[in-house]
């Protein structure tokens, strides 16, 4: 029976979250150990392996569908972008896996950074897949300037009688607070491949008869629970309680949020130093999240969404960053620059509130900035599925 879904590349299961979410389990292809044992806790079932090294032959037969976000360090523009000059070399490799010709070990060894082939791997699946005519369905995903190795993916996939997509996409359009742009190909053999229609947008759209609206972009403040967004206190929920908004978590999360700030997990909020002993300071400043140390780094306040958090070493930290508010806090000082804590960031990436991160704080990071955001992946993958998705997100429509 061809019921099975496969991920490549799965790290800490935001893929696989949102496919619990609709009701589907994965199997994940995985080699970082902490990434492992995040999967671990949250209950998804895993390989630990290289995925350039396992067979790919050994699911023909059982596939429906395929997802894969490999490392994409030819195209990566952080450290020393020695990748870049391998990009010819992962096309070749794509190329030639495609029709059955393993030349990786050739053009690893030609590559400035041996990583940059990884982002090929998923031909070496698919081509071994097709040949037994599986799977039905396609989702990959990366970061923007990966789009034209998607689109040499494409021209192959459509010679193979899949229908395809390749573009750009900005997941706070589905909800997710935060602006993260993601290159995406869907592929079907038995659907027209399309992008979903997105379920929010930076104004709001009421309803029509030309359809059915978007709500605004989720907020910073709607996501974390934070009582009003320039008062960053927590709250019981987000939505539904102080602060109101649409609820952007799944059924249960109002008591997860609760739990999580019980259990100490805002004891880092720039609300609990500052605003929380100091009740006149709500009025006085203002929160913005400064997405790293650079000098042009992105500065949002916390009722817009997030910047693309990514992380890695120090000039990637996130800091909550504090401006006065009104004329009350023009004349005292701010209150220092802190530190984003993971339970945040992994909200910010559309995580639930209590999932399970494993590992220091760094590696807990180095996870939520590699991971796909659960919520862009439900309405990525719903359609393939057969569920539809509601603007609340996770919420499946009648």
């Amino acid at each position: 029976m061809r019921d099975l879904v496969v991920d490549l590349f799965a790290g800490p299961g935001g893929w696989s979250h949102a496919l619990g979410m609709l009701g589907v389990r994965d199997v994940g292809l995985e080699w970082d150990e902490w990434a492992c044992k995040t999967r671990a806790a949250a209950g998804q079932l895993t390989i630990r392996t290289d995925v350039a090294m396992y067979p790919a032959w050994i699911f023909a037969g059982r596939v429906q569908g395929f997802i894969a976000s490999p490392p994409c360090q030819a195209w990566s523009m952080a450290g020393k972008r020695l990748g870049l000059v391998d990009q010819p070399l992962v096309h070749q490799a794509v190329a030639d896996l495609a029709v059955g010709r393993d030349t990786r070990e050739r053009l690893l060894a030609a590559c400035r950074d041996p990583r940059s082939l990884l982002a090929a791997e998923p031909m070496r699946y698919l081509h071994a897949l097709h040949k037994v005519g599986e799977p039905e369905w396609i989702a990959m995903e990366e970061v923007p300037d990966v789009l034209p190795l998607w689109q040499q993916y494409a021209a192959i996939l459509r010679s193979w009688g899949f229908s395809v997509w390749t573009g750009i996409i900005n997941s706070a359009d589905f909800g997710v607070p935060q602006t993260r742009r993601r290159a995406i190909l869907l592929a079907s053999r038995v659907r027209t491949a399309a992008p979903p229609e997105p379920t929010h947008a930076r104004l709001p759209e009421p309803e029509s008869l030309f359809g059915s609206g978007r709500g605004r972009w989720v907020s910073m403040a709607e996501a974390l629970g934070w009582g009003a967004t320039d008062r960053p206190v927590p709250t019981v929920c987000a939505g539904g309680g102080p602060g109101g908004g649409a609820e952007p978590f799944p059924s249960g999360a109002r008591k997860t949020l609760t739990d999580a700030r019980d259990r100490g997990a805002w004891k880092h909020h720039p609300a609990s130093r500052q605003a929380l002993a100091d009740p006149a300071a709500r009025q006085r400043w203002a929160w913005s999240l400064r997405s790293n140390n650079q000098a042009h780094a992105t500065v949002r306040r916390a009722d817009e969404p997030a910047g693309t958090l990514f992380f890695g070493h120090r000039a990637n930290e996130c800091m909550w960053i504090a401006e006065p508010a009104d004329a009350t806090g023009a004349g005292s000082a701010a209150p220092e620059p802190i530190r984003i804590t993971a339970t945040e960031a992994g909200v910010l990436q559309s995580f639930p509130a209590d999932y399970p991160w494993q590992g220091t704080k760094g590696q807990a990071f180095s996870q939520i900035g590699n991971a796909v955001p659960p919520r862009l992946a439900a309405h990525l993958l719903a359609p393939h599925l057969g569920k539809t998705l509601s603007r609340d997100d996770f919420t499946l429509a009648a």
